[in-house]
């Protein structure tokens, strides 16, 4: 960005009302927020980036406090919103106005839709589209504290000055490619996931939890909702509340006793011991549901030959995207294509379609797939010093050859 740059700072009501006229005008609105999320339950926004035409802002919300008319502004009709890795910016959106920002396009997604590295960072996505080396030096910056410095805002800006044009020459890419329709797909289903774990219980992310039975999975259940309202009472991080490992490690247990939870290690911390009452009541309430209370363990095949089946495969997976312009980490991972394989082979009915069956998924890599397992198609090693050394012909052409 270049010095002195212009921008204008937003740092009252009055102020932030001009700017949403301003901004309600605009077709396409970029924008990028600080926070900082290793003190508090949930992250605590600092900052707000603008960039929407010839405008730069840069809204300060610790003096406003309620940003309502800037998300209400964002979530109305008739614009385009510019993000990039904007899952945290959707979830403040959300919980402000229980609505997300209309028309939104994530760049860090449609640079992978046209065979960019996913995901990919900011700066790389500068470098390579544009040319430009972004300045570093502010990346552990505390933006709660004030006054920021001129250095500090700049920095911030930079993250939104360059949206729109590689938007831009994304979605030229993309026409080019014929993938308009694959960015649409995408964006939805970004959108319907973040909705969708603002509302939904992520007990099943605690570190540790594969592998243990019902009845322990039901005690992690509880002790999770316990240490989630105590987080949100106290505005902490959970994990600062209670370890994942302690929480499995009591699940395994299975005991309410407290003197069996007293002897677990790592318990004995000051801050727990006024908690091992909660703590008993809910390993009990846990352990007093029926089977048919609790949780199901994942479904997931053992049978060892569909591990080698779907590591192979996980492998072809990468050149299949390759020679498709598409990055692979975007596409799937190798339980995706374990989940298309014990599919496939019936060996699982899952509740709804494998991701790589549906949409243009199923078009780059679950066809070719389906093919290797029917047998129609065989992975060669085309040419072993080459960027691509596999590729993918007809068994017909390879048994005419020998």
């Amino acid at each position: 960005m270049s010095p002195g740059v212009q921008y204008e700072t937003i740092s009252d009501a009055r102020q932030l009302e001009r700017c949403c006229e301003t901004l309600a005008q605009e077709p396409v609105i970029a924008f990028d927020t600080e926070f900082v999320s290793e003190d508090t339950y949930r992250p605590e926004l600092c900052l707000v980036q603008v960039a929407a035409g010839k405008h730069l802002y840069v809204i300060d919300p610790q003096p406003i406090r309620d940003l309502t008319p800037f998300w209400e502004t964002l979530a109305a009709p008739g614009h385009t919103t510019v993000v990039h890795a904007g899952r945290e910016e959707l979830r403040f959106s959300l919980r402000a106005i229980g609505r997300l920002p209309y028309g939104l396009i994530d760049v860090q997604i449609a640079a992978g839709l046209v065979g960019i590295e996913y995901p990919a960072a900011y700066s790389t996505l500068v470098s390579r589209l544009l040319h430009i080396s972004l300045a570093k030096g502010e990346t552990r910056t505390d933006w709660r504290r004030r006054p920021l410095s001129a250095r500090q805002i700049e920095y911030a800006l930079q993250d939104v000055v360059h949206l729109d044009r590689i938007r831009e020459i994304l979605e030229q890419r993309l026409d080019e490619l014929g993938r308009r329709s694959w960015l649409d797909e995408e964006m939805a289903a970004f959108q319907e996931h973040v909705q969708r774990a603002e509302s939904v219980e992520n007990w099943r992310r605690v570190s540790g939890v594969s592998g243990l039975p019902p009845r322990s999975l039901a005690i992690v259940r509880e002790l999770w909702r316990w240490r989630d309202e105590e987080a949100e009472r106290r505005n902490m991080p959970p994990r600062r509340i209670l370890r994942d490992d302690l929480i499995v490690e009591l699940a395994k247990r299975q005991s309410s006793d407290i003197k069996h939870i007293h002897a677990v290690r790592g318990l004995e911390r000051r801050g727990l011991q006024r908690h091992m009452e909660a703590l008993s009541n809910r390993i009990a309430a846990a352990l007093q549901l029926t089977e048919e209370e609790w949780p199901s363990r994942p479904a997931g095949s053992t049978r060892p030959q569909l591990n080698l089946i779907g590591q192979f495969l996980a492998t072809a997976l990468g050149s299949i995207c390759r020679d498709a312009q598409v990055a692979p980490s975007l596409v799937g991972t190798a339980q995706d294509v374990r989940d298309l394989v014990a599919f496939r082979l019936n060996l699982e009915r899952p509740s709804k379609p494998p991701v790589l069956t549906t949409g243009w998924r199923a078009q780059v890599v679950g066809h070719v797939i389906d093919e290797l397992l029917e047998g129609k198609l065989a992975i060669v090693v085309s040419d072993p010093l080459a960027e691509q050394p596999l590729g993918f012909v007809p068994v017909e052409s390879c048994r005419s050859s020998a």
